[in-house]
């Protein structure tokens, strides 16, 4: 993959590091990349950036929240395209499938929950269930921390 992207384009020192870093552990937050390559975020997001119009990286998420990941032509060049589906995660219709199918069997559901199941962090759980709600396939139940969610009737 280096070697391709080489041929095409100059890779400097913090590109090849967060390329290995996301090959080895699969994802990087902002902040990871931050520590990884010892520069300013606002530095760090122009290269990952940089990785993203190179083809080469996908961000997904927003803000706080958003991590870094292998894009999908990456794993194909890598001969790995299964482990692109794997890493990027389940589609919301997917999640919304899956936590459906969850209440189903267990009559409700809670954020953390559904963050284990869909492996989302607890703000894009929320998110999630929020939507769920104002769709009108769930209907939460009890305040903050004890708040769970159950089918609509």
């Amino acid at each position: 993959m280096v070697e391709e992207a080489r041929a095409s384009r100059n890779l400097g020192l913090d590109e090849l590091l967060l390329l290995n870093a996301l090959w080895q552990d699969r994802r990087l937050t902002t902040e990871e990349a931050t520590r990884l390559t010892q520069k300013p975020e606002s530095e760090v997001r122009v290269v990952l950036n940089r990785l993203v119009d190179a083809g080469l990286v996908e961000p997904r998420g927003e803000r706080k929240g958003r991590t870094w990941h292998l894009s999908a032509a990456t794993y194909r060049r890598l001969g790995q395209p299964a482990a692109y589906v794997r890493q990027r995660g389940f589609e919301p219709l997917q999640q919304e499938q899956m936590v459906l199918q969850y209440v189903d069997k267990f009559g409700r559901i809670t954020r953390q929950n559904t963050c284990t199941l869909c492996q989302v962090g607890p703000h894009q759980a929320y998110r999630l269930l929020k939507s769920m709600v104002q769709k009108g396939l769930l209907i939460a139940k009890g305040q903050k921390k004890a708040r769970y969610y159950e089918r609509r009737m």
